[in-house]
């Protein structure tokens, strides 16, 4: 007895004979594949992909209302996580191969032989449960020993979800498919992919771009190269990046500030592997592993169809998020250690002695902009020191220059809408609720009433005179 397929999701049949239909549904169920559902009218496949969970459309190529070739462009630019494999006649062919080059995953010439059929669909299947594996391997790999602990060492970090992120990278970084690196300024993301081509085995070199500012003929003209005459100021040939990277990695920095045209060429330099020279006609094969980064929501992005869907599920294959430094408070110390280091010798001064007060202050600051941040506060500090205890004058200025306050726990700054509280009825007095303020705030401070005071917006002698106030109660 042949074992069938359960599972949630749907295998879509468009085709608008039903006798075909149920050929196909018959020869499917034999290999055990009976999570199918049948349609005969082209007009209602979208609406079918937004209320069914669809894991494969198998597309006939010519049918009234909508033909394939156009379903195959609404479902490569709504639904790009969804393959398409499309079903043609002998006459169609050149349609099929144009079909492939606009995303479909695969297609059959009719007459529809069963065994060709069945490996298609299983193929294509076998593809979908890779890219969930991939994302179940992400979520599991929890582990934190690091086999390669040097590549990541410029990272200087002791935190779990850093480790894990190592312990992932180590998995995947010899991938052929692009890596998409995303996180807040400052985080460290060309630092990883850094590490991510260390990893990979490419012997070829490691290129770096970035395209924020790049517009579509720069961008064409710096990744792709130019043909001698191909503009007025092209006086010479010119290989772009992507023959520079050749064997080796390309890094795509600020990839979410692409523009249209430019995404679309990216989009098929990925899928084809092979690109154009500005002003040639002659293809180019593309031999270079490719990495982006974005400290933007491409999510958001999509949704306000600023960047392609199609192109996001690409580079999305592998996805890395870096966490900012308050998510790994841990690190802290490790990193201010690891710049006063740096700083003392580019400064050629004694390491200075770091006051207790600034571990809790920085435990407590939002750092906007990360690791990076941190860095020049520390080499700030360091330019300004003469002897002893690290002054923390340098710090403060730098908290009220940017955030108006000596410490800011959060990036929203809390008000009375946000801050969530849920009070106790009946109602607490004034007196108690800032007295449990106080407690917590010296809490947050590990007892320090600098910070404390600077977490509640108070001066210190006023912090003093209501401890005081405290303990005489």
């Amino acid at each position: 007895m042949t074992e069938k397929t359960n599972t949630k999701s749907h295998i879509l049949l468009v085709d608008d004979e039903k006798n075909v239909l149920q050929s196909y549904e018959i020869t499917l169920n034999s290999a055990g594949i009976d999570n199918l559902i049948l349609c005969s009218d082209s007009r209602t496949v979208t609406g079918i992909l937004k209320e069914k969970m669809i894991e494969l459309v198998i597309l006939d190529l010519t049918m009234p209302f909508i033909s394939g070739e156009k379903l195959l462009g609404i479902i490569t630019q709504e639904f790009p996580e969804v393959p398409v494999i499309i079903i043609t006649g002998n006459m169609e062919i050149d349609s099929a191969v144009k079909c492939m080059q606009e995303g479909a995953f695969d297609y059959i010439v009719k007459p529809v032989e069963r065994e060709r059929f069945i490996s298609r669909v299983q193929r294509a299947l076998e593809r979908n449960i890779l890219l969930k594996e991939n994302k179940v391997l992400k979520s599991q790999l929890l582990s934190t020993k690091v086999d390669n602990p040097d590549t990541f060492a410029t990272f200087n970090s002791r935190s779990e979800k850093m480790l894990s992120i190592f312990k992932y990278v180590e998995a995947i970084a010899s991938s052929p498919e692009p890596i998409l690196l995303t996180g807040e300024t400052g985080v460290g993301k060309e630092l990883m992919a850094r590490a991510i081509h260390r990893l990979s085995g490419c012997e070829g070199p490691f290129v770096p771009v970035c395209i924020a500012g790049l517009d579509e003929n720069m961008f064409s003209d710096t990744l792709f190269g130019h043909k001698k005459g191909a503009f007025t100021d092209a006086h010479n040939e010119r290989g772009g990046l992507i023959e520079k990277a050749s064997g080796g990695t390309l890094f795509l920095d600020e990839i979410g500030d692409l523009r249209p045209q430019s995404q679309v060429k990216l989009l098929r330099l990925i899928q084809e592997k092979e690109y154009f020279r500005i002003g040639d006609d002659t293809t180019r094969a593309a031999d270079t592993h490719i990495v982006a980064a974005t400290n933007r929501d491409l999510h958001k992005l999509m949704k306000s169809e600023q960047f392609r869907k199609d192109l996001f599920y690409r580079l999305e294959v592998h996805n890395i998020h870096i966490p900012p430094i308050r998510e790994r408070i841990e690190d802290i110390p490790i990193l201010i250690d690891c710049f006063l280091e740096e700083a003392s010798q580019i400064y050629k001064k004694k390491k200075p002695t770091v006051p207790n007060e600034l571990y809790t202050i920085l435990r407590n600051y939002s750092f906007p902009g990360n690791v990076r941040e941190l860095r020049s506060m520390i080499f700030n500090a360091v330019s300004s020191y003469g002897k002893g205890i690290l002054s923390l004058e340098s710090f403060r200025k730098s908290f009220k220059h940017k955030d108006n306050n000596l410490i800011s726990i959060n990036k929203q700054e809390p008000t009375s809408e946000n801050m969530g509280f849920k009070f106790p009825r009946p109602l607490p007095s004034l007196r108690l609720t800032e007295i449990s303020l106080i407690k917590e705030a010296m809490k947050d401070a590990n007892g320090n009433q600098s910070v404390a005071s600077g977490i509640l917006g108070i001066t210190r002698q006023t912090l003093n005179k209501k401890l005081k106030l405290i303990r005489q109660d």
